[in-house]
């Protein structure tokens, strides 16, 4: 394996827990945005928002600006099943044991 995908397979998951879009997958707040939930919130942080644990269920990142573009794309990865979420199709997924 060559040095910088050995780097990027090291820090991919540090950056990850970062990133707006990984925390608000997990917010489970009624009313909250679910299609592209993470690049919303860096926005809502870059505008200077407020409250972004009581409109989004999860705080923002602490360099929303550097993690937008990364939110971004994987927002757009998620867009399908973000829209079955926010359609009300169950896909009959479940976690755990």
């Amino acid at each position: 394996m060559n040095k910088p995908l050995c780097w990027l397979a090291v820090l991919a998951p540090l950056l990850l827990v970062g990133c707006a879009s990984v925390r608000t997958l997990d917010a489970a707040k009624p009313g909250a945005p679910v299609i592209y939930a993470g690049t919303r919130l860096d926005w809502y942080s870059l505008q200077g928002g407020c409250c972004p644990l009581e409109r989004f269920g999860a705080e923002a990142p602490a360099y929303p600006a550097l993690d937008l573009p990364a939110s971004a794309l994987l927002d757009t990865l998620l867009l399908p099943f973000a829209l079955a979420v926010e359609l009300g199709v169950s896909l009959g997924v479940s976690g755990g044991l």
